[in-house]
């Protein structure tokens, strides 16, 4: 087990150095130069080259990420260029939200795929199995920006239950945040759900068909308690699984997601600084959100390793 940990941490650190990489290398390599975006249309040569110097433009690229990757060990990612910030700081108010966000929208999902699989593969060619099923793709197949603005013009607008955007964190008035994460939830984790509720009906249908199901309903076991206290176990093991490849996929609706319903999270911060050519902003969003991902898939790794005694004896 412990070594199945260091080869994980191993694959962990060269992921996040890689990334690092690749996230310095393509800032320098979009169009556009930060320092005309600071000067604005009035300035002299001098005064562009100083500015330059100053931020270390002038250097090579190399260099360039040498200074940047040592400052990020220490948990220096550099002050805004536009906004005269930390960008720890900047990363950090904006990294609660959208992990508030990414959480509500998990336990959405959850909520509605796990008993909408369960159904499912319980009722096999039925029209609960059709139905949900049905539903699951058409909730994944659509766009979180298209899914959210409709969400908003039929319960804002029409009806007028929910609020049409806004933030308040848990933990200062917990009734109106979750009231105000009800439809951003609802965007990204139906999203979510319509690719968990697919894999554990076809995960629970193939564990209902092994021998030691089959011996226990020979034996006389209901079917209630086939499902839930012996096959619905094994049957998740997957989903824990899906869970860590979907949360990066979920940071990436977010994006969408707090733009619709102005959310001030890492997804309006990015698109923001890559406008504006903040190079240490997106540099740190990006690498946070990297960071989160990775973090994320090695503790499903482990859990899984944890859930399944086959991972641990290899």
């Amino acid at each position: 087990m412990l070594r199945f940990v260091l080869s994980r941490f191993g694959q962990t650190v060269a992921v996040l150095f890689m990334a690092s990489v690749m996230i310095f290398a393509i800032m320098r390599l979009i169009p556009g130069d930060p320092v005309l975006m600071m000067l604005g249309d009035d300035f002299t040569q001098d005064a562009y080259q100083r500015m330059r110097t100053k931020l270390g433009l002038d250097r090579s690229i190399v260099v360039q990420y040498v200074l940047w990757l040592g400052n990020v060990l220490r948990g220096d990612f550099g002050d805004s260029l536009l906004q005269h910030e930390r960008v720890s700081i900047l990363v950090w108010d904006a990294l609660v939200p959208t992990f508030v966000l990414v959480l509500a929208s998990l336990v959405v999902g959850m909520l509605i795929s796990v008993p909408s699989g369960i159904v499912a593969a319980m009722r096999k060619d039925s029209a609960w199995d059709y139905g949900s099923m049905g539903f699951a793709i058409f909730v994944y197949s659509m766009p979180a920006f298209w899914k959210g603005i409709l969400l908003i013009w039929i319960f804002s607008v029409y009806l007028g239950w929910f609020p049409a955007m806004g933030y308040v964190a848990p933990w200062k008035d917990f009734a109106d945040a979750v009231w105000k994460l009800v439809l951003p939830a609802l965007t990204l984790g139906t999203f979510f759900s319509g690719l968990v509720a697919r894999i554990i009906r076809s995960s629970l249908l193939e564990v209902l068909g092994a021998d030691y199901i089959k011996a226990a309903r020979a034996k006389g076991v209901r079917q209630a308690a086939l499902v839930y206290r012996h096959a619905l176990s094994n049957a998740l093991i997957p989903v824990v699984t899906v869970i860590g490849l979907q949360f990066g996929a979920l940071l990436g609706g977010a994006v969408l997601t707090e733009t619709v319903f102005s959310i001030p999270g890492m997804g309006r911060l990015t698109v923001n600084a890559i406008l504006n050519r903040d190079y240490a902003v997106v540099q740190g969003t990006i690498l946070a959100g990297v960071l989160m991902v990775v973090l994320v898939n090695l503790a499903v790794d482990l859990t899984y390793a944890f859930l399944n005694p086959k991972i641990r004896v290899a």
